[in-house]
């Protein structure tokens, strides 16, 4: 089966700085694969290069065996794949209604159609709701999105993230500056919206990247050390001595 997700030997350098040093990871169609490592690893990077905010300097991303290179992000995306950033990207003065229908009207075949009236469109607000009841923000529907919580904040941005209908989801740090609790309900909503597609997640807190991943990498300074099941990772010496050791010492 075609990789829903593959990369080869690839690379890039901001001037002498070369930051992703011939990286090669293949993610199945459906698996929950999560990238950790190091502060300055290369995982944000990563991400850029992926989803085509950054172009690489050699080297291949593959989505669903298209070569993604020259795309532009609103390309990548229509092509099945969509992010979330480290720091929530939402419409503050929008309700949250309205923020997951602005994410829908691609989808839903608007494109650059300025003649239709969105609030009159029977379909977008059935998938507005739709999207907003499996987020469980259904209560909060016609709240302005910025006196939403924190973690609301962020189900908000993870639903504007599955809203246009992609296949492959990327996470960058989800669970971010959240509370147990906090943490607790969005990797119950990731673990719901996630069913059946792929998911890519860059996460720092190890009980969630343990609960979560059919797989880990490990980026170090550029460079995959080890790709595997949790439980080989955990248990890879290798490791345990670059990064894995110290980051489950700094949660206890």
């Amino acid at each position: 089966m075609t990789p829903a997700l593959e990369i080869n030997n690839l690379h890039k350098s901001f001037g002498k700085a070369e930051i992703i040093r011939g990286i090669d990871l293949s993610i199945g169609q459906s698996e929950r694969h999560a990238i950790i490592g190091p502060n300055g690893a290369g995982k944000s990077t990563l991400f850029n290069l992926i989803t085509g905010r950054f172009a690489a300097s050699s080297g291949k991303v593959s989505l669903h065996g298209q070569d993604l290179a020259g795309l532009a992000p609103f390309e990548i995306n229509r092509l099945g794949l969509s992010r979330s950033f480290q720091i929530t990207n939402i419409f503050p003065k929008m309700t949250v209604f309205e923020n997951v229908r602005c994410a829908l009207l691609w989808a839903k075949g608007y494109k650059y159609s300025f003649w239709h009236m969105v609030s009159r469109s029977r379909d977008l607000t059935e998938g507005a709701d739709a999207i907003l009841e499996q987020i469980n923000l259904t209560a909060r529907r016609d709240l302005p999105a910025g006196v939403l919580s924190y973690a609301e904040q962020r189900a908000l941005e993870i639903g504007i993230t599955i809203a246009g209908g992609a296949d492959v989801i990327m996470l960058d740090e989800p669970t971010a500056g959240m509370s147990h609790s906090e943490t607790d309900y969005i990797v119950d909503l990731i673990r719901k919206v996630t069913e059946g597609k792929t998911l890519v997640m860059v996460e720092h807190d190890m009980g969630v990247v343990f609960g979560l991943a059919d797989r880990i990498s490990v980026l170090v300074y550029g460079e995959i050390i080890a790709t595997g099941k949790p439980e080989e990772v955990r248990g890879n010496p290798r490791v345990q001595e670059a990064y894995l050791g110290a980051a489950l010492e700094a949660e206890h």
